[in-house]
């Protein structure tokens, strides 16, 4: 298991994705066409709790690997969008073979 830090970002930048995804196509239409707003709530919170987990772990990563301000941005802007973490993952995987390779 990987365990380093970029390592838990794509980790926990899918998972954030992935409830992004979920709330919207989801838990939305659930709380709109359905009455059911509670599908929003737990789903949103969950949703919430991974985005500032994710941003956080992206500036640690910044600090960490020295990123450009820019690198931290982009990541910072893919979670605002739908399916912005996951295309930022593919970025971050080149990255993490590169320094696999180094060591």
């Amino acid at each position: 298991m990987n365990t380093t830090t970029l390592g838990l970002l794509r980790k926990v930048g899918i998972a954030e994705g992935i409830s992004f995804l979920v709330l919207l196509l989801i838990a939305m239409p659930l709380k709109y066409m359905m009455g059911m707003p509670l599908a929003v709530k737990y789903i949103g919170s969950a949703h919430g709790a991974l985005f500032v987990l994710y941003v956080g772990l992206a500036y640690y990563a910044k600090e960490v690997y020295q990123w450009p301000f820019k690198k931290f941005l982009m990541a910072f802007v893919a979670a605002w969008l739908p399916l912005g973490t996951i295309f930022f993952d593919a970025r971050l995987k080149k990255d993490q073979e590169l320094l696999s390779r180094k060591q």
